[in-house]
């Protein structure tokens, strides 16, 4: 019987030709193959001069509590950089893992995003990583081409780490601990790197093999047991290693690339003059509201400036209609400071909206769930009204500006599921938010910081993204109040996320045991007048 789980590469490390592949570049779990990502990042840290071999590595109440495979490290103590490089080379330990990423970026999240930025730099274009050590995750995704990609970048990149994937035993704290590679020894010419396994992904192995003067690196996934695995990856390296070129490495090395755009002065055919001299103070805005908005699926519309001739900046003629609404669809809202107080406004107009009753009953309650065109039909006619109820000297109703900017579009990484980043802006309240200075232990509300640790994976019910953090914990308290016992036991959580420079704060309920009571509490709250979605995270 064919295995539905199997995937494997084997590339030729001088020339970069493909000598042998299947199923390559279907998705795949990585499970402890993550972790070669993970010392990639710390092997970027340890160059950069950041952290040093000896630094020591503080580790966290949730840091210790991750499952096993583990060294089991104790909250508070702390473990130096080159144990927690052999304790994940050799022993794949979580807790270490976790400790690395919290150490590195503050978080496992944070950390992961930075995985993910860092693969997709590599050309790595089908992997996302939703945390270091490769533990189930749905959203945790690769293909056996990229890991082959990755297997390459580390040795490329940082040769002076990458003897760490050669060491086939490590001691610690009195206990030796075997590598689980167990081709090293066994097969001439193999020199790392790593294993994994988790029941959804079945058995992984990442192989480098240097011989003879010929190099390839081999990527199996998906084996029924490590043995199978083990015994395949053999085959393949007796199959394709002879195939390989000895002559000089001809591949181009594995380019880092920057996502950030190249700014080239020689390039601004018209440079953009300030409005207003150094030093002036800013007149106060005045008319009607103006929306801004970042839209790369419509038109680009931008006011009559000057503006550079650069590939990532487009000009068009200013129009009034439609209104663009902020926060649906691609829209991701950037107010300047010049506009903040009348872009609030406009913002609590789209937030005031009603939900709209889901289009079928089969459907997640995801932002799916509402249809988005009915939303804007009822915003743009909302600021419309408000926007014209003054007419000009002659009578005429005064139209609302629209100014549309392009920007780059925010990355969609693929994942099996809707994820909360999928959501621009959902919240239910037009009155001004005030700022929340005193509440009672029933009513406090948990705002994440770098020391916060991540909350426990479960299902949670988001209300909100809102641009303050104290409109997202106001929010909270509201939708706690005017549901009663719905939201009795479930904690109020806040944390900020990234959306194209600007950060916004989602506003959650976490704490359900399973899909049916967020679904529940969740129909609550679109009673009580709130949007939400629920989602497991």
């Amino acid at each position: 019987m064919a295995n539905s789980k199997y995937a494997g590469i084997v590339v030729d490390a001088k020339t970069g030709k493909t000598l042998y592949a299947s199923s390559a570049d279907a998705y795949r779990y990585p499970a402890s193959l993550t972790k070669i990502m993970t010392l990639y990042v710390v092997f970027e840290e340890l160059s950069a001069g950041r952290l040093t071999l000896n630094s020591r590595l503080k580790v966290s109440k949730y840091a210790a509590g991750r499952p096993p495979s583990k060294l089991g490290l104790k909250p508070g103590k702390t473990i130096k950089v080159k144990d927690a490089i052999l304790a994940l080379v050799t022993k794949s330990a979580n807790d270490v893992a976790t400790v690395v990423a919290e150490n590195i970026s503050g978080s496992e999240k944070k950390f992961a995003q930075r995985m993910t930025s860092t693969a997709r730099s590599l050309g790595m274009k089908k992997t996302t990583f939703r945390n270091p050590h490769g533990l189930p995750n749905s959203g945790q995704r690769t293909t056996a081409r990229d890991m082959a990609t990755l297997g390459r970048a580390i040795q490329e990149h940082y040769p002076q780490y990458y003897g760490y994937f050669k060491t086939r035993s490590y001691k610690y704290n009195g206990r030796t601990y075997g590598n689980h590679n167990k081709l090293l020894g066994r097969v001439k010419g193999v020199d790392g790197i790593k294993t994994g396994y988790i029941r959804a992904s079945g058995f992984n192995l990442v192989t480098s093999v240097n011989r003879n003067g010929r190099q390839i690196v081999a990527v199996v996934m998906g084996g029924r047991s490590g043995a199978s695995r083990n015994a395949q990856m053999t085959k393949l390296i007796s199959r394709y290693l002879s195939k390989a070129s000895r002559g000089k490495k001809t591949v181009p090395m594995i380019a880092k690339r920057s996502g950030a755009p190249i700014f080239v002065a020689s390039a601004l055919a018209q440079p953009p003059l300030p409005r207003e001299k150094p030093g002036s103070t800013q007149k106060p805005a005045s008319g009607a509201p103006m929306v801004l908005a970042f839209n790369a699926a419509e038109k680009p519309i931008v006011a009559p400036v000057p503006t550079p001739s650069v590939a990532s900046v487009t000009t068009a003629s200013v129009k009034t209609e439609p209104v663009t609404v902020p926060g649906f669809g691609d829209a991701v809202p950037i107010p300047p400071k010049i506009v903040k107080q009348r872009f609030d406004e406009t913002f609590a107009v789209a937030t005031a909206l009603p939900p709209i009753r889901r289009e079928s009953p089969d459907l997640d309650l995801t932002t799916n769930s509402v249809s988005k065109k009915a939303l804007l039909d009822a915003a743009r006619a909302d600021v419309t009204r408000r926007t014209t109820s003054q007419p000009d000297s002659e009578g005429r109703p005064i139209p609302a500006k629209t100014i549309t900017v392009e920007t780059v579009k925010i990355e969609t990484v693929p994942a099996p599921e809707v994820t909360a980043s999928n959501v621009k802006v959902a919240a239910a309240s037009a009155t001004a938010l005030p700022v929340v200075e005193s509440q009672s232990k029933d009513d406090t509300v948990t705002v994440a910081t770098s020391d916060t640790p991540d909350i426990e994976p479960g299902w949670q019910v988001q209300i909100a993204a809102s641009e303050t953090e104290n409109q997202a914990v106001a929010l909270l308290k509201k939708a706690k109040a005017r549901t009663g016992a719905a939201l009795r036991g479930r904690s109020p959580y806040t944390e900020p996320v990234e959306a194209n420079g600007q950060t916004l704060y989602r506003a959650r309920f976490v704490g359900f045991k399973n899909k049916t009571a967020a679904r529940k509490a969740c129909s609550t709250l679109k009673k009580a007048k709130f949007a939400c979605f629920a989602i497991y995270q």
